[in-house]
């Protein structure tokens, strides 16, 4: 099984170079993987380890698809529009911050990946240099896993373990809130001055 997940992993950091589809490649791992260990532990063992798995990823799968909905609905009802319209300036400062700030509120409520494709599109539309593009593209993926990380809905890991009664929102939100907002302060400022 090492042997089949070293292979895989390098096939997938090397995916650029061999031409390989990393999906693909992962799913074939993964099948592999499963196969392997269904025919060295007894069936049931198997079995059981296989249905906690599934479990816990279509746990993930559902919460995901509920944060992509929401944003669907956000966005058919033109609200993107009104950041749009809010950020209009062109000052590469004020876009960055404005960006991080509203992904650091946003993931909080919403998801850190769902705001992190969500507000990557939308830079898309405010931001046509590519190379501007780039910094407010980090500074969505800082901001958004910082804001994530305080609510116990920001973020796939503390909403699994919210869900599971190993966490509770309140102790999460007083405990994380400013050493996250530290973490997206610090990057949003050394990108400010490293343009």
């Amino acid at each position: 099984m090492a042997v089949v997940f070293a292979l895989g992993y390098a096939g997938i950091a090397f995916e650029g170079v061999l031409g390989f589809n990393k999906s693909a490649l992962v799913l074939l791992m993964t099948v592999v993987l499963w196969t392997i260990r269904s025919i060295t532990v007894p069936g049931i063992i198997a079995v059981d380890e296989l249905n906690e798995q599934t479990s816990s990823a279509s746990e993930i799968i559902l919460f995901l698809l509920g944060a992509m909905t929401i944003v669907e609905v956000v966005d058919a009802h033109r609200c993107f529009n009104i950041v749009q319209a809010v950020i209009s300036t062109k000052d590469m400062r004020v876009v960055l911050w404005m960006t991080g700030l509203f992904a650091f509120c946003l993931s909080a409520v919403l998801d850190d990946l769902t705001t992190t494709i969500t507000l990557i599109s939308l830079l898309r539309k405010l931001v046509p240099n590519p190379e501007q593009r780039k910094y407010c593209g980090a500074a969505v993926v800082l901001a958004a896993n910082a804001g994530g990380a305080w609510t116990p809905i920001g973020d796939v890991t503390t909403s699994m373990l919210w869900i599971n009664g190993q966490i509770s929102a309140m102790k999460i939100m007083q405990a994380l809130f400013l050493p996250s907002l530290v973490c997206i302060i610090v990057p949003l400022t050394i990108l400010s001055f490293g343009r």
